[in-house]
């Protein structure tokens, strides 16, 4: 039987950070001296640091700080490392996966040391067969790089995979790359907004989505 991939982003979808993202973002801006509204920050998370800043900043912004700024978001947001809060049942959700033979592969924006916080506070490495974070692949999200990535390391074919994520940059990477896409709400980003970006699916949470399993897109590829 050929490898199933279950192909999950982290912040905001398995672990609530969305909101501390933000927050950080936002002090990173005030420290370079700029005022970016808060809702604009939320709704560009997700994006790499890069793709954030230039989102935010538009093209004729100082370059020269986008490094600066990125530099300080990393710096107010390693403060929270100790204490990420995993999602209630987003651990179960992957090892109910592994369970049902599903190899789960985590694609992600974050940097090195970020995903290793991300991971310590999903505490279910042992069902995590690899990652993709901000280095693993040459241009992020909404790009199909991340999750072309997470297809090689998993052994698998786009058809023979589910990405579950809760942004529309996530949405969009997945349906680019050919494959189909949940959507989580656990993000804070409108239904209306996920199914527009490609979501085949919208679950509330993770503990939704595991109770639903039998009837999601996964069970259509279990067994096969």
């Amino acid at each position: 039987m050929a490898t199933r991939a279950a192909l999950f982003d982290v912040d905001g979808t398995l672990v609530d950070t969305n909101h501390l993202h933000v927050t950080c973002w936002w002090e990173a801006f005030r420290q370079a001296g700029h005022t970016v509204p808060m809702s604009g920050i939320h709704h560009s998370i997700g994006l790499g640091a890069g793709e954030l800043v230039a989102r935010l900043l538009g093209d004729d912004r100082d370059r020269d700080q986008d490094a600066v700024i990125s530099a300080a978001h990393t710096t107010l947001y390693a403060t929270y490392f100790d204490r990420l809060p995993a999602l209630e049942g987003a651990g179960d959700l992957l090892r109910s996966l592994d369970d049902r033979g599903w190899r789960v592969v985590l694609a992600t924006s974050a940097g090195e040391a970020e995903l290793t916080a991300l991971r310590r506070a999903l505490d279910a490495d042992e069902v995590i067969t690899a990652a993709v974070g901000s280095n693993g692949a040459a241009v992020g999200k909404p790009a199909p790089d991340p999750v072309h990535r997470a297809l090689e390391l998993a052994g698998t074919t786009a058809e023979r995979a589910v990405f579950v994520g809760d942004t529309v940059w996530d949405m969009e990477a997945a349906s680019r790359a050919g494959v189909r896409g949940v959507a989580l709400l656990s993000g804070g980003i409108p239904r209306t907004a996920l199914e527009s970006a490609g979501a085949t699916a919208v679950y509330e949470d993770p503990t939704a989505l595991l109770a639903r399993l039998d009837t999601s897109l996964f069970a259509d590829l279990d067994g096969r």
